[in-house]
């Protein structure tokens, strides 16, 4: 019979691990660290459903520093591989602090700055690598990395992976790295086919440990939904939100493009405070660096964001999420709102939706298997008219989603087709003129 897991001494871990942890003034394992660690430990090859914020970071990263135990050699024996830098920075980090009281060496790598100085790091000796995949093909092509000592490799956020396309790179490094006595480890806050089919190539008769429903948010977030007309009224309902500056203390704001985020940026320090920070794919690491250790401590009150760029951010006490547009995939809602409510405090996810996004908010709510409350405008927000292309865009929407039900149905926006006797009518009435005009050519002519 399993031993019951109470505590972190009974996971078996070292003096070392057990005294960073209680540094970190973590007491009680999390349901994916008491399910996975000990399978992990046992040398499974296991895939990890859970969703962020649940712990499942410590999940692969403890079992993983106890495996290696001590610094070792020049080249890296345990590799983990993540879609984002911002992530990537985020487990390397995680790593530090767990490994306070050991020698294990971590090093980072990751686009958008010179591979020069990582190669330098490697060099020095390695234990751990955290990298996104493209980084990692780009500085073993340079013959700067040994990858044969690697016995153990973590795929963290496989969904993500999938959806940024690494699958051709994923499938090299299966290639490159040695298979004999290599555990594999595959965590996903969701998994849908295509994270199915990459477990079935990388992982050898793995073990499935799921603690939460799949695609289900966590308990300790609550979620209401505002049906706002258009972008004008949904920024004044942004303002008239923040004027409880209590209650919205620290809040994350995802736009689905750059355009919108910088939209909701210059509105938020131009008309509300200057305590605002943006990250996309366009600001330079450093930026997005920065503004993420502000927001992180408190020093800024908003941080707006893609959700690609967001992707990774493990930061307690956010006190809400607030989805000014509605994911276009479904999951991301999950991983949105995933944002708050870390850490089992309590955080609030609120959504914006246009009668456009309606129809994907019904499918969300279907994909988290739950109705989201709806709440009323506040009384005295203003309301403005929505804008001409504003509506035609909204319609367009609804048009593809009704059609995409019922193929047979005529929108809108359908191209009507011109009956035959009409088409056949045309041609005459062209072919007469043009008979006409080539008679009067021919009596100029004459």
């Amino acid at each position: 019979m399993a031993q019951e897991i109470h505590s972190f001494e009974d996971l078996k871990l070292n003096r070392q691990l057990l005294s960073a942890i209680e540094d970190l003034g973590f007491d009680t394992p999390s349901p994916i660290q008491k399910q996975a660690i000990p399978l992990i430990q046992a040398g499974h090859d296991l895939i990890g459903i859970a969703q962020t914020g649940t712990g499942k970071t410590a999940a692969f990263t403890l079992p993983t520093l106890m495996k290696l135990k001590y610094a070792q050699g020049e080249n890296p024996r345990g590799i983990i591989l993540s879609p984002t830098k911002e992530l990537v920075l985020q487990i390397k980090e995680h790593i530090i602090q767990m490994a306070a009281n050991t020698d294990l060496r971590c090093v980072a790598l990751y686009g958008g700055v010179g591979p020069k100085t990582q190669i330098e790091e490697i060099k020095k000796g390695v234990d751990i690598l955290v990298c996104t995949p493209g980084r990692l093909m780009e500085i073993y092509a340079k013959g700067a990395l040994v990858l044969k000592d690697v016995n153990t490799m973590i795929l963290d956020e496989a969904d993500r992976l999938m959806d940024m396309g690494f699958m051709p790179q994923l499938r090299n490094l299966l290639e490159i790295i040695p298979h004999k006595n290599r555990q594999n480890l595959l965590f996903s806050a969701t998994f849908p086919e295509k994270v199915e089919e990459l477990a079935g190539e990388f992982l050898d008769f793995p073990v499935r440990v799921e603690v939460t429903p799949e695609s289900t948010p966590v308990e300790t977030v609550n979620q209401k939904v505002y049906h706002v007309p258009n972008f004008r009224t949904k920024i004044n309902l942004l303002e008239k939100l923040f004027e409880d500056e209590e209650t919205f203390h620290r809040v994350m704001i995802f736009a689905n493009t750059k355009e919108v985020a910088n939209n909701i940026f210059s509105f938020i320090e131009r008309k509300v405070t200057k305590d605002v920070r943006i990250i996309h794919s366009n600001k330079g690491q450093n930026a997005r660096i920065n503004a993420m250790k502000d927001f992180e401590g408190g020093d800024v009150r908003f941080l707006v964001a893609t959700d690609v760029s967001a992707r990774g951010i493990d930061i307690k006490e956010v006190s809400h999420v607030i989805n000014f547009e509605t994911p276009p995939k479904y999951e991301d809602y999950v991983h949105r709102i995933g944002r708050t409510g870390r850490a089992y405090h309590v955080g609030e996810a609120i959504s914006f939706i246009n009668k456009a996004e309606e129809y994907h908010f019904k499918e969300i709510q279907k994909v988290i298997k739950m109705n989201i409350p709806v709440s009323k405008l506040p009384e005295d927000l203003t309301v403005e008219p929505t804008p001409r292309q504003e509506n035609i865009d909204m319609e367009r929407v609804i048009d593809k989603f009704k059609r995409r039900a019922d193929p047979n149905f005529k929108g809108a926006f359908h191209e009507k087709k011109r009956k035959p006797q009409n088409n056949t009518s045309q041609k005459s009435r062209k072919g007469s003129s043009s008979s006409r005009g080539r008679n009067k050519s021919t009596r100029r002519r004459r």
